[in-house]
């Protein structure tokens, strides 16, 4: 079963965000098998970002990352890592589609209220990075009848 990495930023957090963008994925039929709320280390978000880390915006992203709390997941499916870009929408709020995630609460760029992996290898490392084994569980809905053939 497929895994990715989400993580609702300071600003989702502050604007009372979790709530909303947990049940767009439960409702999906995906299966949250971690979950913390934690205020992220400069080394974690430099880890994290270290792809753009010679890109003029680093810096901002790293402070950005780091100045409030962020609520970190792990979710499992079929398909999670396609379906959960979808659900989250064009990086840039003002393009994303009316019905995602950013497309609905997003205003700016620099704001855009969640991060989510881009590839099934980019999953594995963030998911690496973000969450120890034990901090992850493995369970199966009641629902997974009903969601899969």
């Amino acid at each position: 079963m497929e895994r990715t990495f989400l993580m609702i930023k300071p600003d989702g957090v502050q604007r009372g965000l979790v709530g909303e963008i947990i049940r767009r994925y439960e409702t999906k039929g995906f299966t949250l098998v971690g979950l913390k709320i934690m205020t992220v280390s400069q080394e974690l978000a430099e880890k994290h970002y270290d792809v753009h880390r010679d890109k003029s915006f680093f810096k901002g992203l790293v402070e950005f990352i780091t100045s409030g709390p962020v609520v970190a997941m792990v979710w499992e499916g079929d398909g999670v890592v396609a379906s959960a870009r979808k659900l989250i929408g064009a990086t840039n709020p003002l393009t994303a589609e009316s019905g995602t995630i950013r497309g609905d609460y997003g205003i700016t760029i620099g704001r855009n209220i969640i991060h989510g992996s881009d590839a099934i290898e980019t999953a594995r490392t963030e998911i690496a990075l973000w969450f120890k084994d034990e901090e992850l569980t493995s369970w199966e809905s009641s629902m997974k009848r009903w969601l899969y053939e």
